[in-house]
Formats: C-alpha cells, structure tokens, sequence
C-alpha cells in the first residue's frame, strides 16, 4: 500500500525519515484498536501533511459496497466553516479542531442494482467504515480524534454547500495529554451465541 514496484513511497509524498514510516507501518492494529479514546481537547497545532496523506491513505482502503466507495471526505480547513459547524453540531466546541473531516454518503458512485434504500445503507456503511479507519490510522500516527455524530443534517449541507448527507463528522488533532482507554463490555456479555 505504500510503497510502488520501484519502492518509492506513494503515501506520504513529502520526505519523512525512513525510520518513522517503517515504524508506523509495522504498528499493531490490535495495540491501535485497545488504546484508542476519544479525546476532545487539542493542542493548538498543525498536524503535518505527511499524517493527513496517511489518515486518507487509510480512509482509501476502507472495505467498501462493490468497491464503488460510496462516499466523499470534506477537509474544512476554512476557520468560519469550523465555527459553523460548531452550531450546526449542537455546540460541540471540539468540532473546531485541528483537523476537521466531514464524512458524506454519496450513494450515485455505487453500481449495484439494489433498490435505493439499500444502495443508500450501503453508502451509509462505506462512509462509516472510512472514518472507523481514518480513525484508527490517527491514534497510530500519534494523534487522538472525537467522532461526531450528533449534528443538523441541513445545517451541514447548507454550511459546505453540498447536496450530500453527512454521516460523520472527525475532529483530530494533537491530545493535550493522552487518555487512558476506558474499560470496555467483558466479551462474554458482548457475544451472542445462537
């Protein structure tokens, strides 16, 4: 995934010292999955581009419906729009971020012949599985992140002027102190038998 036949790196394309990519590809997912919290406080810091072509990187390789990825990722890097979007999700005051994504569905890229409402959950499933990885591709990257999804479809869409749903919203960003993960379901209460 990173790398072409000629072993030059296609994510990121700025140069990065060897030793830190070779470091973050060979991270465990399972350390990634069992350490990751959301965080909603940020360093007031820019995250490198390197990261962010990597975090997009991941959000590329999510499984997808057909493999149409039915989905589109605004970056809002405009500062109004972050404080619009404050509003339009219920004054969340970590939607403006450092990084602010904005994950839409865009159910027209899949090609299956299902009927709309299916088509719609399929999109609605490729754009959660792209934030889930882009998610996790940032706790391994060093940064900590908060899923939004409470927010005003409408006032969304009206903000980015875009005639696509929302599904989520990913704020990043560097954590003003790492959290520790809080303790999770035990598996037997979790799992279902039948």
């Amino acid at each position: 995934m990173f790398t072409d036949k000629n072993t030059q790196l296609l994510y990121p394309k700025e140069d990065v010292p060897t030793h830190d990519i070779e470091d973050i590809v060979q991270t465990n997912i399972f350390n990634v999955m069992l350490n990751r919290r959301s965080q909603r406080k940020f360093e007031n810091k820019d995250v490198e581009e390197w990261k962010l072509e990597m975090i997009f990187a991941a959000a590329d390789t999510a499984p997808t419906a057909g493999g149409f990825q039915g989905f589109e990722i605004y970056h809002i890097k405009n500062e109004e729009i972050k404080r619009r979007l404050v509003e339009a999700a219920n004054n969340q005051p970590y939607v403006h971020a450092p990084v602010v994504l904005v994950f839409c569905i865009n159910p027209k890229r899949i090609k299956l012949n299902f009927p709309p409402d299916t088509i719609r959950k399929f999109s609605q499933q490729d754009a959660t599985l792209a934030a889930a990885y882009s998610q996790l591709a940032a706790h391994a990257l060093g940064l900590s992140s908060i899923w939004i999804g409470m927010f005003d479809e409408i006032k969304i869409k009206e903000i980015l002027g875009i005639d696509l749903s929302p599904s989520s919203i990913l704020c990043l960003g560097y954590p003003v102190k790492m959290l520790v993960p809080k303790p999770k379901r035990n598996l037997k209460d979790l799992i279902h038998e039948i």
